[in-house]
């Protein structure tokens, strides 16, 4: 999706994290982790719903900041009959399969060169958005961001959208989101932002380039 006509010299790019610039596969994590529980595409879909609950329930909770390890790890070995040990084992994984999509940080440097403004909205929670900031620094090229964890509002919340705009200093219309999840981009595109939901580095780039901005 794009906006209508050339960007304005001023407009900022909004870059989501997972997907986006990291890599994230949770059934090839799960099927890493828990070898004994996801032997196959049904057990790796069963287990992805019950850990991650699309993002919502315990995992959002743990999204927007608002519950911590130890009581996550309890609430899920509750809720879904896993181990502790299970679960803990799961969410110490997530880090390191976070990993760097080169083509986005490519194009991500390139804008940075080209002088576009850039920021981040990410789902992200605090272990995870601490360990990102520390160990990639490529993330220097954005001018700011926002983290769910610290706002303590997930995506696709309107209210942080309407945070993300105070925080960047920019109007809705000056704003331009890439999200691989439709939904977000729909509710930034409510409020006024244009978007791009993301399906590759290579389409985005494409759609940068008719933009003018590449």
């Amino acid at each position: 999706m794009s906006g209508n006509g050339l960007a304005e010299a001023d407009t900022a790019l909004v870059f989501d994290f997972g997907r986006v610039l990291f890599d994230w596969q949770p059934d090839r994590l799960l099927a890493r982790v828990l070898p004994h529980r996801v032997c196959d595409e049904a057990s790796a879909a069963h287990w992805v719903a019950q850990g991650f609950q699309g993002y919502t329930g315990d995992w959002g909770d743990f999204d927007r900041g608002v519950v911590e390890v130890p009581a996550l790890v309890q609430r899920i070995a509750a809720r879904t009959g896993l181990a502790p040990a299970e679960v803990q084992a799961v969410v110490d994984a997530v880090p390191d399969a976070l990993q760097p999509l080169p083509g986005t940080v490519a194009l991500l440097q390139a804008l940075k060169a080209a002088g576009r403004p850039l920021y981040f909205l990410s789902n992200m929670p605090a272990p995870y958005a601490e360990h990102l900031e520390r160990t990639h620094g490529f993330l220097a090229c954005f001018d700011g961001g926002v983290f769910s964890s610290r706002a303590r509002m997930n995506k696709p919340d309107p209210a942080l959208y309407a945070h993300a705009e105070q925080r960047f200093g920019r109007a809705a219309r000056a704003l331009y989101f890439v999200d691989d999840h439709a939904p977000n981009i729909a509710a930034a595109q409510a409020r006024g932002w244009r978007g791009h939901v993301f399906t590759g580095h290579e389409p985005l780039a494409a759609e940068l380039r008719s933009l003018g901005w590449l």
